[in-house]
């Protein structure tokens, strides 16, 4: 197979939305890091929402990024709460994936503390090959080759091989 056609990880976030409620925003960074041992950032927000009660510059949501092999790990255990099973509407058009884990007790290594009880978490793990940095430099970006991007297949194939996923319809709701 061609290097240039090998898909990688290039980044897993951690996303714990919370609205408005502060005391959810304050458990959700304690809950990712005792998960990763790093500090998640808040998200702000931008907009006004008056019916949500949003307004900008209000604090509505706790994330963090990890890359290399922290992200890999990371995968690894959120995967095992999963069971090794994800449905094919997990996957995007773009090679991405996301999917929720509805308790953050589930992943391996997280110790139920009754102060923040159970919160559910969101992955999402953006995958590239080689040479996606050409939309990523400052000097002459420009977009991703149609047949250098990646598939809804190849992202299924990559999580089969690499992690030993099955992948078929589940229930969820």
């Amino acid at each position: 197979m061609n290097p240039m056609q090998q898909v990688r990880i290039e980044k897993l976030t951690l996303n714990i939305g919370a609205g408005k409620e502060q005391t959810v925003l304050e458990k959700g960074m304690t809950v990712i890091k005792s998960l990763t041992g790093i500090e998640p950032q808040k998200r702000i927000t931008k907009k006004r929402i008056p019916t949500w009660g949003l307004r900008p510059g209000l604090p509505v949501g706790v994330r963090l990024t990890l890359r290399g092999k922290k992200a890999e790990d990371m995968l690894k255990r959120t995967l095992k709460a999963k069971e090794f099973k994800l449905s094919p509407r997990h996957f995007d058009n773009a090679g991405s994936i996301a999917f929720g884990i509805p308790e953050h007790i589930e992943i391996e290594g997280a110790k139920y503390d009754p102060k923040i009880g159970v919160m559910g978490l969101q992955v999402c793990v953006t995958l590239e090959k080689p040479g996606f940095h050409v939309k990523r430099r400052r000097v002459r970006a420009v977009s991703v080759g149609k047949k250098h991007k990646i598939t809804k297949e190849q992202s299924m194939d990559f999580m089969k091989q690499r992690f030993g996923i099955t992948i078929g319809e589940q229930e969820e709701r």
